[in-house]
């Protein structure tokens, strides 16, 4: 007697046309064939070259808009136009995967730490002269900041530019998109300040120099273990327990 045969198939469904459409226009994206300003060619040249009607072309439009790779404009000098792809977009869509899931602020304010904190450790041990410069800058620019006449602003974008360094010169691509998200949800959501935190940026300002001074002598497990425990610092405070989904209405 044979024995039945185990199925491997399942089913598949067929894209929808304005699905491959969207496909074909989001490849052309991220490889640079369309850049950020870029103009999309007229809705009617862009249904003769794909043979489709002008419904399932802006079907597929509205999937990329949804995605932030475009914008649409109606009427007479509208069109389509390719923005570049925002990090933002993945914050929003990973801080609704949190809300299913209960995470809180500082859950996530950890994961970052973590993330980050490894950064650090790459980045000391790759380091170069001019990443050392920019960090430097950014130090001198934190203490301009927190001077005898204080400087949020300047404080908030110094200490911007010294964590996407961390970021962007760690030699890791992957770490440094999937930190930024984590960083964007924290920064989107940060709390307004209070009387305490106002002495913050004095108090973390040779922690900024600590780090810089970590790296500059390629010491990674001391960059790791110093900006982890920085970001940790950074992280207390009152809305911790607050739960994403309290924080995305």
């Amino acid at each position: 007697m044979t024995e039945p045969v185990e199925p491997i198939g399942r089913p598949v469904r067929t894209p929808k046309t304005a699905e491959l459409i969207a496909a074909d226009l989001r490849a052309r994206i991220v490889r640079g064939e369309l850049r950020a300003g870029d103009a999309l060619p007229p809705e009617t040249l862009l249904m003769a070259q794909f043979g489709v009607s002008r419904p399932t072309l802006r079907e597929a439009f509205r999937i990329l808009e949804t995605e932030s790779l475009i914008a649409v404009r109606r009427g007479a000098r509208g069109g389509a136009h390719v923005l570049s792809p925002d990090r933002a977009v993945a914050a929003r869509y990973v801080g609704l995967l949190l809300q299913l899931d209960g995470a809180t602020i500082g859950d996530v304010h950890q994961a970052w730490a973590v993330l980050e904190a490894a950064c650090a450790a790459r980045l000391a041990r790759t380091r170069t002269r001019q990443d050392l410069l920019d960090l430097r800058a950014c130090v001198e620019g934190l203490q301009a900041a927190a001077g005898a006449v204080p400087d949020p602003a300047g404080w908030a974008r110094h200490a911007a530019r010294f964590h996407d360094l961390v970021l962007q010169r760690c030699g890791s691509r992957t770490l440094a998109v999937q930190c930024g998200v984590l960083q964007d949800i924290v920064a989107t959501h940060a709390g307004p300040g209070t009387p305490e935190q106002a002495e913050l940026p004095r108090r973390l300002l040779r922690s900024y120099a600590r780090l810089t001074d970590l790296v500059e002598a390629r010491d990674a497990e001391g960059a790791e273990r110093h900006w982890r425990a920085h970001l940790e610092l950074s992280a207390r405070g009152p809305r911790r327990s607050t739960a994403v989904v309290d924080l995305f209405r």
